[in-house]
């Protein structure tokens, strides 16, 4: 699965302080696929066509992060994060020792 993973993650807000981060094809379609049915118009069918094309190897994976991308900056909910992702652990030094 790690081959159908953006090269950098795309996030867009849910809601008034959620964000979402779309990382892959996988998560770019259940995106999609949760959108609601009444206010899909051409920029989602051609998001999701691309995602499709991207999951079944007809178009590359940047092809649909940039298609999710487009559909999210239409939609005003494309989000540019500014803080660090707190699960992000960046900091290591040589004492630290990994448990199992």
């Amino acid at each position: 699965m790690s081959d159908r993973l953006f090269d950098k993650p795309v996030y867009v807000t849910n809601g008034r302080y959620l964000t979402l981060e779309i990382a892959s094809i996988h998560d770019a379609l259940m995106f999609l696929h949760e959108w609601p049915e009444d206010d899909r118009d051409l920029t989602y069918e051609t998001a999701w066509k691309a995602c499709c094309d991207a999951h079944d190897g007809v178009k590359p994976i940047i092809a649909a992060q940039n298609a999710i991308k487009g559909f999210a900056r239409k939609r005003g909910i494309l989000d540019q994060p500014t803080v660090p992702i707190p699960w992000v652990n960046t900091k290591t030094t040589s004492d630290e020792k990994l448990s199992a």
